[in-house]
C-alpha cells in the first residue's frame, strides 16, 4: 500500500470528519475527549474557587441540584 503522506492539519481535519460522519458530533466528542488532557492546575484553581464555602454550603448545593436534575 502506498499512501500519500498529507500535512497533519489536513489529516486531522479529514479524520475528523470522517468521525462525525459515522459517529456523529456528540460521540466524536467523547472520543476525542479521551486523548485530551486539560490545562492548569485544577487543584489550585478548585481551593481558590471554593475558599469560602463551608460544609454547609456544599451540602445547600448538592440537595439544590439533586432537586433540579
Amino acid at each position: 500500500m502506498n499512501a500519500k503522506i498529507q500535512p497533519l492539519d489536513k489529516l486531522n481535519d479529514e479524520a475528523l470528519q470522517l468521525l462525525m460522519k459515522e459517529l456523529g458530533v456528540a460521540n466524536t466528542a467523547r472520543f476525542i475527549q479521551q486523548f485530551t488532557t486539560g490545562t492548569g492546575n485544577y487543584t489550585e484553581e478548585r481551593k481558590e474557587l471554593f475558599k469560602d464555602w463551608t460544609l454547609d454550603d456544599v451540602l445547600k448545593e448538592t440537595r439544590r441540584r439533586r432537586k433540579n436534575a
